[in-house]
Order: structure tokens, then C-alpha cells, then sequence
């Protein structure tokens, strides 16, 4: 018998392939103000995600809420232009839907960005971070629940949740354009509260680099049906916790708008190379 999950990928692939043959090969999920990555798309097709059976909706500034089908740098794409949150009051299941959709339609790379906030002495605004690990402080994991064994195991390993092979080729495409980047820790933590002075002294010590409010959920869901993911943080304020100045969200917007080009670039060399 099909489960009420199975059974809603399908409804959702359904309908898609109603409005386009295209099978993806990459799927790509953008952050806070990241979203002009989906203009270099070409034979564009455009769904909105109410549209689509199952599909949250984006509730936040700047996610647009659509769902891209195309080519870039020559290879068929699927990309969400906005993304959910915990925080949004959406469940773990619900964050990470489209992240099931995406493999069930064929794509075997997801490629995930976001705005976070430089726990990491070191870093500064405009700053490139590849994740090449995590800590998962929101306090669930979308895998909680029966597992859908035709999904992914009930015990994914997670020692390299973040592909080492993709971490080296954008480190390598990042040096060939000069464009610095970092690679490090990324946490989250369920937001939409930013952390206090104190939270900022525990995440240098537990080994974090950077904090946001999204991505873990959305990879814990890959690694379980065997993708391999690379992901990316733009550093979009600095959280010395001496020097905490208040932050609004749309310094957030503009500091990822104005590094967004570069962190385009290595997306669209990396790609090019799957």
C-alpha cells in the first residue's frame, strides 16, 4: 500500500510533468537574496509553488516562491527560488518535501545556499563560506517517524553529509575566478529570534563558523536518498559577541544581493563540471 508521503511526491510529479518534460540532473536551493541565479536559466519553464499539490508556500522577504526548470551551464536544473523554514511553522516533513520531489524526479546534485550570520572571528561581511559540516540545533530532524524504506535507510550516516569531491572542485573554481572564499561549520538553530550575546560565545565553542536558520533539514533529507549536496553560506553580518551591533533584514538582503554574483559564479563552474 502507498504511504500519504509516497503518495504526495506523486501527486506533485505528477502535475509537474503536466507543464514540463525536463529531468533534472541538479537541483539548487536558494537563500535570503540569493534568488538572481534563476534569471541565467535558459528554456525557462516558471511554477509557482501554490500551485503545485503539496508544496508549501514562502512566507518570508525576498523567497519568491517559484519553481524553475531548465538548463544552466548546459545541464538540466530544477530551483527553488525561495525556501521554508521551521520557524515559518512548517513541520520537518513539510521543509523538506520538495527536497523528495526533486529526487524522485531524477536529480542526483543538490546545490543549497543561504544568509548567515559569521560566528567565526575571522570572517567578515560578504564572505563565501563552503559548509563543510554541520551541527543541527533545531531541535528536530525531518526523519523522525516511520521511515519510508523505499525512500532511504532508517539510520543514514551522516559523516559526510557535504560531498569532499564538491568542497575541492569549488575551492578549486573559486581560486581559478579570485574569488575568496571559506570553508567551515555551518549551525542552525530554529530562529526567527536572533541568537544573544551568550548563544554567539557557546556556538564559537562548540566549533561553529557560521549560523543561520535552514539548510540542515533540507541536506539531513538528501543524505537519506543518497544525494550528494554542496552547500554555501554568505556571511552576511558579523557576530562578535563583544561587538554585537542590531541587525535588520534588509542589511541582511543587501550584503547577500551584493556578493551573490561571485557565489553565482562558482555555482555555475561547479555545475558545469558534474
Amino acid at each position: 500500500m502507498t504511504s500519504d508521503l509516497l503518495k504526495k511526491i506523486d501527486d506533485a510529479i505528477n502535475f509537474i510533468k503536466t507543464k514540463t518534460s525536463i529531468v533534472p540532473e541538479v537541483g539548487i536551493i536558494l537563500g535570503t537574496g540569493l534568488g538572481s541565479l534563476a534569471n541565467e536559466i535558459t528554456s525557462n519553464v516558471v511554477l509557482n509553488y501554490k500551485d503545485i499539490p503539496h508544496f508549501p508556500l514562502s512566507t518570508v522577504e525576498s523567497h519568491q516562491g517559484k519553481l524553475h526548470f531548465g538548463k544552466l551551464s548546459e545541464k538540466n536544473v530544477i530551483v527553488m527560488q525561495g525556501r521554508f523554514h521551521f520557524y515559518e511553522g512548517y513541520s520537518m516533513q513539510q521543509i523538506t518535501f520538495p527536497v523528495r520531489v526533486m529526487k524522485k524526479m531524477g536529480v542526483k546534485t543538490l546545490i543549497i545556499s543561504n544568509a548567515a550570520g559569521g560566528v567565526n572571528p575571522s570572517y567578515k561581511k560578504g564572505d563565501i563560506m563552503i559548509i563543510k559540516d554541520h551541527i543541527n540545533l533545531l531541535g528536530d530532524n525531518p526523519l523522525i517517524g516511520q521511515n519510508e524504506d523505499e525512500l532511504g535507510p532508517r539510520f543514514p550516516d551522516m559523516s559526510e553529509p557535504y560531498s569532499q569531491n564538491l568542497i575541492k572542485l569549488s575551492e578549486e573554481i573559486a581560486s581559478q575566478k579570485k574569488i575568496k572564499t571559506q570553508t567551515g561549520v555551518f549551525t542552525a538553530m530554529s530562529g526567527p529570534t536572533l541568537e544573544t550575546r551568550a548563544e554567539y560565545k557557546f556556538l564559537q565553542k562548540i566549533g561553529t563558523d557560521a549560523v543561520g536558520m535552514s539548510t540542515i533539514p533540507e541536506v539531513i533529507v538528501a543524505v537519506h536518498m543518497s544525494l550528494q549536496v554542496l552547500g554555501f553560506s554568505i556571511i552576511t553580518d558579523e557576530c562578535d559577541p563583544e561587538k554585537l551591533q542590531v541587525l535588520n533584514l534588509e542589511d541582511v538582503i543587501n550584503v547577500a544581493t551584493k556578493t551573490e554574483p561571485s557565489l553565482r559564479e562558482i555555482i555555475k563552474g561547479v555545475i558545469s563540471q558534474l
